[in-house]
């Protein structure tokens, strides 16, 4: 018979506490976000969340209680430095669900429940919804995207929450393909935006796409992006029966817009933002520029990812965030629009003209908050105090700006930047408009000055922010309220005296209360009172309270409460009459961007001797004394920019549309070949540029591929990268474009380099037909010019002494005769035999470059190690430059010894060796 073998029952698995059961409910909810649970002063994650967020923040990793028989792990950070934290989290690429008490004790008394009071998700935190200073970059953007489909159309739409702005854009428009499928008119615009997060639908095939590893893409359920129900949300959010106010929207666009508005909607849980009126922007209001030509020209972001040492960062003279912001955005999308153009310009040179205004202005806009974030935060729920107090200084600072601008102008002349007196400029349009912005809402600063204390606390539950005397019932409930404190120290003297204890205190903490503390040594007398009641004792202190010191401390929290209530009231209302008057706050607020990035503007133009460029619609590009701007701004103060001319495009005898540049590298040819291409960036973007004058035909495309890197993680090299971009260039440039190559057909065997770079300056010459720079060190593409009549040579001037070469930095008429390549190795370093080899391989070479040339002979005839030891002991190489007898004399001289008979022969015989050398050297 077989024995049985008993089996121990398992062990019984307690259900979850009330409080976990509540977690495990919400985070349900929300399982692709770091869920952060209030509790107390604490926001508290568990399990993974924990494991996730202890490991980024470097916190400590603790446990709470066990669910299914296991550890819970737990982190928590404090409430008033959750803004750092948060930041930190997303910054990984993490979203953070912020879980926060939605009831109070009494709303769960009244509906008879028990347990914890009820908690649930208020706002899904993720890289494109953050509104909070603290959280964002105040001079840039934060753009979140939705990129829309309809059949083979697509758009993309954009928002910045934190300022309201909200655009669309089709890309159907360009549908033209890189060679690994991603559409480029999408990367142009992904490449201009910068957008913390791209919304997209799900199933969407990212992995095509170039820039997908440096953005985070977040996937929504395909029906979010039905333009039908975009159409319906963007009516309802702007309360409008029709869009057709706003303008001529695609399907497409319509579902990137609804897509992008749904999405901010989930995640801010129905608080909805303050948006501007949707614009949609055609494809050919800014100036194209591909991905390629940003990173090459560095406008807002140097290649390593730095503001400092980017175009933004030369220019920015800016004294607000805002107009950072603005200016930014504009040298990321300068326009093709001419008027708009001028009207920029003009506001720039109104202010140049008007110096005492601007400097006025400018020292008011240094005080300026950031009003446009400010009412963000207002309107979405997630403001405070000092918000409602930023909104009233800018207001008050717009008012004063307006009266700046508008005191009487021609009442006397002034002294004009020419130093001759002259009238001061009749005011731009542009400029009246701007000033009917800023009078609109100040009506709203005269509702918030009264109403708000000199000193704020951070957010409206602190209390305290109300100026005495604004509200009687809030004043009455405060004196209650004082009126109880001062019976509460003199209820403290009284038992101090009654007890002959002097250090008896009343004091508070939120476990307690207030309550009745003393030292251990008199706890005895205090024990044996009937008046007092024991509470608590410590280590050093007895706690103990009282029947009136309890009913006091009720009095007080009910006159506090009643006092916080009141102020949350006031807060309300004066959130409410900010959200009335949102629009034209926000437009006041872009106004005074606009003439923080004039006023910038103009003080740039006026210290850095920058010119107004004439802009016309023509194929035309005339720049004197043209200069690089952020170069000329890094180099120290003693050590000029050299500037160059360039002219391209022009009616006459030398009228060129191309420029073959050729000359030595470090003789400054992608410095010219670069600050070219700034000047018209700067000129479309409506500022001033680097130089004595300029003449600039609008353009439509801007190209430019100087230098090139590998992309290894696509399989494709330096070359194919070369081949990739100016591909693109090349089936892109229009007549109305600009481009600029540097070394085209480099990264392969000379002869397969020199085809190509010919053939392609024949088809930008002869299809494109564009305004072009090409520099090159093919010097045989200089016989070009005999059978092209729109190109031109020019060099890089470059001067010989004593055998080493001067760069001077100037671009000359005519081709170079040499590259002097060589002599660029030895500023590098090369051994002195590598560069004595070097020059007889090139001698050689060159003495057959009219014929075949033997490369084996050249090996025999010329071996490595041919060479001798110098006076140092360095291996030279015949034929290698080394110190000449010339210098070898002069060394040796000893000036305070000769006579003036041997210092005459001196000079002879150092004549005499001077000649030799040039002989040897033929």
């Amino acid at each position: 018979m077989a024995s049985q073998i008993s089996t121990p029952l398992p062990d019984k698995v307690k259900a979850p506490t009330p409080m976990m059961a509540q977690y495990l409910s919400v985070k349900e909810s929300h399982p692709d976000s770091l869920l952060f649970y209030r509790m107390g002063d604490f926001y508290e994650m568990f399990f993974e969340d924990a494991e996730i967020a202890a490991a980024i923040l470097g916190i400590a990793l603790t446990k709470r209680g066990k669910n299914q028989g296991e550890d819970i792990p737990m982190c928590g950070v404090p409430v008033h430095a959750v803004d750092a934290y948060m930041a930190r989290l997303i910054k990984a690429g993490h979203r953070v669900a912020v879980c926060e008490q939605t009831e109070s004790p009494e709303a769960q008394k009244q509906r008879g429940a028990k347990g914890p009071l009820k908690r649930d998700v208020v706002r899904v935190m993720t890289p494109g919804t953050l509104t909070e200073d603290d959280l964002l970059e105040p001079r840039a953007h934060n753009f979140l995207a939705a990129l829309g489909r309809s059949g083979a159309g697509q758009a993309l739409a954009w928002a910045d929450m934190s300022t309201g702005d909200f655009f669309v854009e089709d890309l159907s428009h360009d549908g033209a393909s890189d060679d690994n499928g991603a559409n480029i008119g999408l990367e142009d615009v992904i490449v201009r935006l910068t957008p913390s997060e791209l919304i997209v639908p799900q199933g969407q095939d990212c992995t095509h796409w170039p820039w997908a590893d440096e953005l985070c893409i977040t996937e929504q359920a395909p029906s979010m992006f039905d333009s039908s129900l975009g159409t319906q949300a963007l009516q309802a959010f702007f309360g409008v029966s029709s869009l057709d106010g706003y303008g001529d929207f695609s399907r497409a666009m319509l579902s990137a817009a609804g897509a992008l508005l749904g999405y901010i909607e989930a995640t801010q849980i129905g608080n909805m933002p303050r948006l501007q009126p949707l614009q949609a922007i055609a494809h050919n209001v800014y100036l194209d520029i591909d991905p390629a030509t940003r990173r090459s020209l560095e406008l807002t972001r140097t290649l390593a990812g730095e503001r400092k040492g980017s175009l933004l960062h030369a220019v920015d003279r800016s004294m607000t965030a805002a107009g950072s912001r603005m200016l930014g955005a504009r040298l990321a999308a300068p326009l093709c629009d001419l008027a708009a153009i001028v009207a920029r310009q003009d506001l720039v040179s109104w202010f140049i003209e008007n110096e005492a205004t601007m400097t006025a202005m400018r020292d008011k806009l240094r005080a300026l908050p950031d009003m446009q974030r400010a009412v963000t935060r207002l309107t979405m729920g997630h403001g405070g105090p000092r918000d409602l107090a930023a909104l009233e200084t800018g207001l008050r600072i717009a008012e004063t700006v307006v009266g700046l601008i508008r005191q009487p102008q021609m009442s006397q002349p002034q002294t004009n930047q020419n130093g001759t007196n002259a009238l001061i400029t009749t005011m731009p349009a542009r400029m009246e408009a701007l000033l009917e912005m800023l009078v609109a809402p100040l009506a709203l600063a005269d509702k918030l000055a009264p109403a708000l204390a000199d000193e704020l606390p951070f957010l409206a539950r602190d209390g305290g922010f109300v100026r005495l005397g604004y509200d009687q019932g809030l004043d009455d409930v405060r004196q209650l309220r004082d009126e109880s404190r001062r019976l509460m120290a003199a209820l403290q003297a009284r038992y101090a005296e009654e007890t002959e204890i002097a250090s008896l205190k009343i004091k508070h903490n939120n476990v307690l209360g207030y309550h009745v503390d003393v030292r251990a040594t008199h706890a005895d007398k205090l024990m044996q009172s009937e008046l007092f009641i024991h509470r608590q004792t410590t280590a050093q202190t007895v706690r103990f309270t009282t029947t009136e010191l309890a009913e006091m401390e009720r009095d007080m929290a009910a006159a506090a409460g009643k006092a916080l209530a009141r102020e949350l009231e006031i807060f309300e209302a004066l959130t409410a009459a900010v959200a009335a008057c949102a629009s034209a706050i926000g437009e006041a607020a872009t106004a005074l961007a606009e003439l923080d990035v004039a006023g910038g503007s103009a003080v740039l133009a006026r210290d850095a001797q920058f010119v107004r460029p004439d802009m016309r619609d023509a194929a035309i590009f005339e720049i004197e004394k043209g200069r690089h701007p952020v170069i000329e701004m890094m180099l120290p103060a003693q050590t000029p920019f050299i500037p160059n001319d360039c002219k391209l495009g022009a009616d006459g005898d030398d009228a060129a549309a191309i420029w073959l540049l050729t000359g030595p590298n470090m003789a400054g040819k992608s410095t010219f070949l670069r600050q070219n291409a700034h000047i018209i960036i700067l000129a479309q973007a409506g500022l001033f540029v680097p130089a004595d004058r300029a003449v600039i035909g609008i353009v439509d495309r801007l190209f430019s591929r100087v230098g090139a890197s590998d992309d290894l993680a696509k399989g494709r090299s330096t070359f194919m990268v070369e081949m990739v971009e100016t591909a693109a260039i090349l089936n892109r440039a229009t007549p109305r474009s600009f481009v600029i190559l540097d070394e085209i057909g480099r990264g392969t065997a000379t002869y397969d380099g020199l085809a190509i770079a010919w053939a392609t300056l024949e088809h930008l010459h002869d299809v494109n037909q564009c305004r072009t720079l090409f520099a090159t060190h093919y010097h045989e593409l200089t016989h070009l010019q005999q059978a092209k009549a729109r190109l031109l040579c020019h060099s890089m001037q470059v001067r010989e002494w004593q055998g080493d070469i001067v760069f001077l930095h100037r671009v000359i008429a005519g081709a170079a005769d040499r590259s002097y390549g060589v002599h660029v190795a030895r500023l590098a370093g090369l051994p002195y035999k590598v560069l004595g080899r070097a020059e007889q391989i090139l001698a050689e070479l060159e003495a057959g470059k009219h014929g075949a040339v033997d490369v084996g002979q050249v090996a025999d005839n010329l071996p490595l190690f041919d060479y001798r030891s110098d006076d140092r002991g360095f291996g030279v190489p015949a034929g290698a430059v080394r110190p000449s007898a010339v210098l070898e004399s002069i060394d040796a001289m000893l000036p305070d010894t000769l006579t003036p008979r041997a210092a005459m022969d001196l000079l002879y015989e150092l004549k005499a060796m001077r000649a030799k050398d040039k002989d040897d050297h033929k």
